[in-house]
């Protein structure tokens, strides 16, 4: 029935497939100086098609059919231009930009982003790409569709608590940055971007780069990065109210405001968004509020921008998942039924950016950053040990108690501040130069307390546990391009130096004491070489260094301390672009040395441990490509084949029989949740000049949930197919007037994305326990967007 309806869809995509008769070409240069500018963007805004211009200054447009366009040019420090085109032979337009009188905001994340020629492997998307799938899931399944991502869900619909792996990487893995500013957590190194609901509403374009990257600010990236910059300059004052109602009773609601520049120098933008749904999996309900807001000064030389967004989320926990028993007869089972089984948590965020000229070879770049969390998560427990919580026995009627069921809250309660630099010098044409880095500290309280029990003797007002944790991060690097003729040299050098120290008490009451003083450098090196106008092939090699997290600290015992990681990282690649069809072609080899991971150890109070593994890597090519087939038809896709193997792997299992660990060794077996085929695909068809239908595919291969290579313990392959169909009119006053309907799942996949696994040997007999992560079958969202 799937490969019917496919063929199907292919059939009616067809006659709209239609070669045009004419180009457009010309030079784009600095009317000024007369000085031709290599890399402006030139797009053409109905349909979209973009292209840049090549060394000499000199754009093609080729196979436009006759008709009327807007075509718009831009650069980076000059105005743009919106020119309207009638096209009915070829044309040869010669466009000069005028220097902008204002500086433009891209250089505020400038230091830490690959550029067009870099030797780095990366993917830009733009808000507009953005806002086609906005519908209300979190900003990992936004980005479902980039090359070798893998996206997640504990509720199974794409919001509350989600996760996304790049190259089989998790979230602690990849650095995130936002405006250059480190995202990640300090001390567990993840990334909650629930506590940012409808960020993506305030985002004016993010790069992802895969592997290690350039530097950049934060925990290293071990997986790759994700570089987001918020909202920029908008000239005109503009509005848009989007309300979307969905599967699970879905809705998501929110206000856009902004300005425009007043005054030639003001501007003001702010948000405001409510999420809620049920969830696909049984009462995993999210309940999301937040804001964003901005101010801004504008001047000749130079930019200062005040940010502060904040979201609140109350999430019921779906964390445990579904055992494997019941994935056929309940795939939405939910263990927990406490009706306040909640996860509750504000953040708050303060960014103050400042941008300034000082000579047309000179920028400098500057931020202070605070960050405000706080929350917890309440659970109900039975039968605890009152001796766990610090609490005594005591006789009730005549018996002792020292056991209660009762509900508890562990809080976390930090504080994170810092700040960014950097400094971009270009003495020559051929020469840039970027010196950067930031200072960071972060106070974190963790703490935890009974609030309900059957007993008052069991509530005493006390905390049962408080550890802290403080961690300063410093980080400094130089960054060089050298340019000789169609050879691009790409040097960085990066030094991180960190300080962590724990101390109070663990969940289990156990006193805390580390230490930890770590440096890293981190060198960086890259070659790019243009083939012509339209290609250009490049090598990098780069060295990342990771630190553990508080809990491989906090678990470990002093016979088995954890080490740092390391990362070797090779890129290679091939990439071209023209007007309608752009592909690019990479090759890379992640070599990792100490890599820590699960193996089922614990320790001596039975926590599961992360140990060191001497050796594994990460061997694979990515393909991307987006080709215009015709101005009424899209394709874009990607594709990663890939090898991630442990050279030598040993498991630990739990002996209930006889008390201690048995011990399994194995080679040469996959990593966990690291799939060796990954692939995307996007149709988008415009039947009517107003209309879009688009046909978004996802292959995942298998995957393993433990790094030993077990069949029995693997999530299976999937390929799940979603449809988005959207109209966009204008009306009077109303700039534009869009709805959007997104059905995801449109099969009905039965499929899970996520999931973990342990074994043990009981009576005899030894028993693998899997939990699966089920994700929705087909469901809908639809979304009217109006823009003022």
């Amino acid at each position: 029935m799937k490969k019917i309806t496919l063929i199907a869809i292919t059939a009616i995509l067809i006659p709209f497939i239609s070669w045009a008769q004419f180009s457009l070409s010309g030079k784009i240069s600095d009317k000024k100086t007369g000085k031709f500018l290599a890399g402006a963007s030139i797009k053409i805004l109905n349909p979209e098609i973009k292209i840049q211009s090549n060394a000499d200054g000199q754009y093609l447009l080729t196979t436009l059919p006759k008709g009327s366009y807007s075509l718009q040019v831009s650069f980076l420090g000059f105005k743009t231009e919106i020119i309207a085109i009638e096209l009915d032979k070829s044309k040869v337009l010669d466009i000069a930009l005028e220097q902008s009188s204002l500086l433009t905001e891209e250089v505020i994340v400038s230091a830490t982003r690959a550029r067009q020629n870099s030797s780095s492997t990366y993917q830009n998307i733009s808000k507009a790409e953005l806002e086609k799938n906005n519908l209300g899931q979190d900003l990992p399944f936004l980005l479902n569709q980039t090359a070798s991502a893998v996206v997640t869900s504990d509720a199974g619909a794409g919001i509350g608590y989600t996760g996304i792996r790049i190259r089989g990487s998790d979230p602690t893995r990849i650095n995130v940055t936002i405006n250059g500013i480190p995202y990640n957590d300090s001390e567990s190194q993840g990334t909650f971007l629930v506590n940012l609901p409808d960020f993506a509403s305030s985002v004016d374009n993010i790069q992802i780069q895969r592997g290690v990257g350039t530097s950049t600010n934060g925990a290293g990236a071990f997986g790759g990065s994700i570089n987001i910059q918020t909202t920029t300059r908008s000239d005109s004052a503009y509005a848009s109210l989007n309300n979307t109602y969905g599967s699970f009773d879905t809705w998501k609601n929110t206000l856009n405001l902004g300005s425009g520049l007043i005054s030639n120098h003001f501007s003001f933008d702010g948000r405001l968004s409510q999420i809620k749904s049920d969830g696909y999996i049984d009462r995993a309900s999210t309940d999301l509020k937040s804001y964003f807001a901005s101010a801004a000064y504008y001047g000749k030389q130079n930019i200062l921008r005040a940010n502060i967004f904040s979201g609140k989320e109350k999430t019921y926990q779906a964390w445990n998942g579904v055992p494997e028993s019941l994935l056929v007869i309940n795939r939405t089972y939910n263990g927990f039924t406490y009706q306040d089984q909640t996860d509750n948590y504000t953040q708050t965020n303060y960014q103050l950016l400042y941008s300034q000229n000082v000579s047309p070879q000179i920028s400098l770049n500057g931020a202070l950053h605070y960050t405000k969390g706080k929350g917890y998560f309440e659970e109900f427990k039975e039968d605890q040990n009152l001796e766990a919580y610090g609490l005594p026995s005591f006789e009730s009627d005549g018996a002792t108690i020292n056991q209660t069921d009762l509900v508890r809250r562990r809080w976390l309660d930090n504080d994170f501040y810092g700040l960014t630099y950097s400094l971009n010098y270009n003495p020559l044409n051929y020469l840039k130069v970027t010196l950067g880095g930031a200072y960071n500290e972060y106070n974190g309280k963790h703490f935890g307390e009974v609030v309900s029990a059957p007993y008052p003797q069991a509530i005493n007002g006390k905390n049962y546990y408080e550890g802290l944790g403080f961690k300063t991060d410093f980080n400094v690097f130089g960054k060089t391009e050298w340019q000789l003729g169609r050879l691009n040299i790409f040097t960085d050098l990066q030094y991180r130096r960190i300080s962590y120290k724990i101390n109070g008490t663990d969940k289990n009451r156990f006193a805390l004491n580390n230490n930890e003083q770590l440096g890293f450098f981190n060198p960086k090196i890259g070659f790019s070489y243009q083939l012509n106008p339209e290609s250009n092939i490049y090598v990098s090699f780069a060295v990342a260094n990771k630190e553990p997290n508080r809990d491989d600290y906090i678990n470990s015992t002093d016979m088995n301390q954890p080490k740092s990681e390391n990362l070797k990282d090779i890129e290679a690649g091939f990439r071209f672009g023209k007007q309608n069809f752009n592909t690019a072609i990479n090759g890379f080899a992640m070599i990792y040395k100490d890599q820590l991971v699960l193996t089922g150890k614990v320790n001596d109070v039975g926590e599961y441990i992360r140990q060191n593994v001497p050796q594994s890597y990460r061997i694979g090519v990515e393909a991307t490509q987006s080709w215009q087939l015709s101005p009424r038809l899209n394709w874009n896709f990607n594709a990663a084949l890939s090898s991630n193997k442990v050279q030598r792997f040993t498991e630990f299992v739990d002996d209930y029989d006889n008390g201690g660990q048995l011990v399994n060794n194995y080679k040469n077996t996959d990593l966990a949740f690291s799939p060796s085929f990954v692939a995307s695909s996007e149709f988008a068809v415009k039947p009517f000049q107003k209309t879009e239908i688009a046909l978004l595919s996802k292959y995942v291969s298998k995957q393993y949930l433990d790094n030993t290579g077990n069949t029995n313990r693997s999530i299976d392959a999937f390929f799940v197919n979603d449809l988005r169909l959207s109209y966009n009119t204008a009306f009077k006053r109303l700039k534009n007037i869009g709805l959007t309907l997104l059905v995801n799942n449109i099969f009905s996949e039965l499929y899970e994305s996520n999931g973990y696994t342990f074994s043990y040997l009981y009576d005899g007999n030894f028993t693998t326990e899997n939990f699966y992560y089920p994700q929705a079958k087909h469901n809908f969202l639809l979304s009217l967007n109006v823009k003022f």
